[in-house]
């Protein structure tokens, strides 16, 4: 394996990639819009060979131009006139008894835009419409030192220390804080060619190096430099190693790691990416430092997603890679997945909802949220082990209400309006994604997400979510305007997070903990320490501020800091410390969150924090939507900015921001 000999732990993306300081931003891509043997740059219009996550705009398909990206409706990727589409390979633990288990994202991606091609006489460029490009080869299975492979980056994360060196193929060393892929794309085009036979021959990466330096004359036109980061949740399967190697792949086979590859499909509005690439000249990395760019809500981003139209699975736990895809260690190239029973043609995409238009006449209005202290249906509401979404409506349409919610799997409320506060956002999936209690074909909401139909009346057309090209136009909905604001809760029902470990299998299970609505802070209030109880021990400098009330979408403190033991409140602050945040805040008995800022959140009476900490019960741990909160910092309620880090970065000055 080729070691890059750069400490990850202390240095930053740039200094990782020994490139002279430039300008760039990181666009945040919150969330993958599908998982599915799809690419339309490789395989245009049939089942890809392998397994990708795909990020991006919903205008995603088998087969796309730029006309289709410019249709989608949405984007995981929080920059407002960008379109595109990103995607890696999928990754897998492949067990011992030769199962294999589908390792979570850490988020989606984050996609850097850098400023780092030159040629004589030539100005930086954006993509035009219609260009598209690979890079990497998913077929290699060793190190030969190409541009195509220096191109190829991991990082063993390790917060904690000691650092360890990036290397070209997989760690073989278990990453305590996750495993990092990176692909940086080649940046010098042919100034021609919008594609090319093997989707690389038209760009070209620099002459002195491949994330910086002045572009060969066979590609003299410098563009936009584009790198893909990666985080793999590599750390559930950290007591599952075995034998003398690594035990992730990748979704075509890949134990090597030399085959990571990603694709690019632009759809960026290409007047405002040139605009930020001739304007945005900070080199904070901070997509919010390039004023020309107006940013999606991270809970609307995460909430874009697209049905599957490869009808098999492609996460939990399977007996062989989608795609019949062989493991191969090389070292030479890797040939195609072998003749199976993998599905070679596309299926309509599925749905996130029931159309019930014309067996029951109700359809479906869309992914709303919902709270505990003020719920968006008020009306009768059960919960079953059986729930469905059939099963709701009926209740709802038995007691007289023309509106019926099912949440949380196995929840189902009534109503007769629709808080504008709590409506769904025209063509977004959202966080509706839970598998009803009785149909696992069916959806029913999700955490503080709630799925919402209405009975037919002048309309009878279900909302349009997923894919642009397959879904109807949105139906009004009834609401309430005088109803007042709800905020995106949790049902009432609580448990601790618990992780469920077999030999073949984990399953983080989803925390159900509660959250308050936010509460509009005064303009200049601040909060002071108290004396932390005695017996919670607190890092030097760090102080309690008591109790304060926690936000779901998104959380007051946006980190989860489980670090695998029973939580105790002074367990909490010396982690969030020594993984570089400034404010600690534990939750309902087992719960520990970190940030560097308290979002929508309000100092709550001292009682409203009365559970005792799993770890110790002796100390709180905050309560049922109500945080335990420990800071380096002073606590200010005042409205602020927020402060934004790169990575885990050092302490701000602590501000709720409201």
């Amino acid at each position: 394996m080729h070691l890059n000999n750069v400490n990850t732990a202390a240095l930053g993306l740039l200094s990782a990639f020994a490139a002279p300081a430039a300008a760039f931003w990181r666009l945040p891509c919150k969330t993958p819009i599908v998982v599915e043997r799809a690419d339309p740059v490789i395989s245009p219009g049939k089942p890809s060979g392998h397994v990708h996550t795909i990020m991006g705009g919903n205008g995603f398909g088998f087969t796309m131009d730029y006309a289709s990206t410019q249709a989608s409706t949405c984007s995981s990727c929080t920059v407002i006139g960008d379109k595109s589409n990103y995607w890696v390979p999928s990754l897998y633990y492949h067990a011992q008894n030769g199962s294999f288990i589908s390792v979570d994202q850490s988020g989606g991606a984050t996609v850097y835009y850098e400023q780092r091609a030159t040629y004589p006489g030539k100005t930086l460029q954006a993509f035009p419409e219609g260009f598209r490009m690979v890079a990497g080869n998913p077929e290699l299975r060793n190190y030969t030192a190409t541009e195509t492979q220096e191109a190829v980056l991991y990082a063993c994360l390790n917060y904690n220390g000691p650092a360890t060196p990036q290397t070209n193929g997989f760690p073989t060393v278990n990453c305590p804080d996750g495993l990092r892929s990176q692909v940086y794309f080649p940046s010098c085009w042919d100034g021609v060619n919008l594609d090319s036979a093997d989707h690389k021959s038209h760009m070209a990466y620099p002459v002195d190096g491949f994330d910086h330096g002045t572009c060969p004359d066979s590609h003299p036109q410098p563009l936009i430099s584009l790198f893909y980061e990666i985080i793999w949740n590599t750390p559930d399967f950290a007591n599952d190693w075995y034998g003398s190697g690594q035990p992730f792949v990748w979704s075509m086979g890949d134990p090597t790691g030399y085959g990571f590859h990603g694709d690019f499909v632009n759809g960026w509005d290409v007047n405002l990416l040139q605009k930020a690439v001739t304007q945005c000249t900070s080199n904070s990395g901070k997509v919010e430092d390039c004023s020309v760019f107006k940013l999606t809500p991270d809970s609307q981003a995460g909430g874009c997603k697209i049905g599957s139209q490869v009808d098999e699975q492609t996460v939990g736990v399977l007996t062989q890679l989608p795609g019949c895809n062989p493991v191969t260690t090389g070292p030479g190239q890797a040939t195609s997945g072998d003749t199976c029973t993998a599905p070679t043609s596309l299926s309509p995409a599925t749905s996130f909802f029931k159309d019930l238009t014309s067996s029951k006449h109700w359809y479906y209005v869309g992914c709303g949220s919902d709270g505990i202290g003020s719920r968006t249906l008020t009306g009768p509401s059960q919960s079953s082990a059986n729930m469905t979404v059939e099963i709701c409506v009926d209740f709802c349409s038995s007691q007289g209400y023309s509106i019926a919610g099912t949440e949380y799997v196995n929840q189902c409320y009534c109503g007769n309006s629709i808080p504008s506060s709590a409506a769904p956002v025209a063509g977004l999936v959202g966080a509706c994604t839970d598998l009803c209690a009785g149909d696992n074909t069916e959806y029913c909401g999700g955490y503080g997400a709630i799925s919402l139909y209405e009975k037919c009346g002048s309309t009878c057309q279900n909302a349009g979510v997923g894919s642009p090209a397959s879904s109807a136009a949105a139906a009004p909905a009834s609401s309430s305007g005088s109803s007042s604001s709800v905020a995106v809760v949790a049902p009432a029902a609580s448990s601790s997070s618990v992780v469920a470990v077999t030999s073949v299998n984990k399953q983080a299970a989803a925390s159900t903990t509660a959250a308050a609505a936010p509460v509009s802070t005064s303009s200049a209030a601040t909060t002071s320490a108290s004396s932390a109880p005695s017996n919670v021990a607190l890092p030097a400098g760090w102080k309690a501020y008591g109790c304060y009330s926690d936000n779901l979408n998104p959380r007051s403190l946006d980190f989860n800091g489980w670090w695998g033991e029973p939580i105790t409140s002074s367990g909490c602050a010396d982690f969030c410390h020594t993984q570089g945040y400034s404010i600690a805040g534990t939750e309902n008995s087992g719960q520990c969150f970190c940030g560097n800022e308290l979002s929508q959140s309000t100092v709550q009476a001292p009682s409203a924090c009365n559970m005792p900490c799993d770890g110790d019960a002796s100390q709180i741990c905050g309560g049922k939507a109500t945080l335990s909160v420990f800071s380096a910092n002073q606590l200010s309620t005042r409205r602020a900015r927020r402060a934004h880090k790169h990575r885990r970065g050092a302490a701000h000055h602590l501000e709720v921001v409201s």
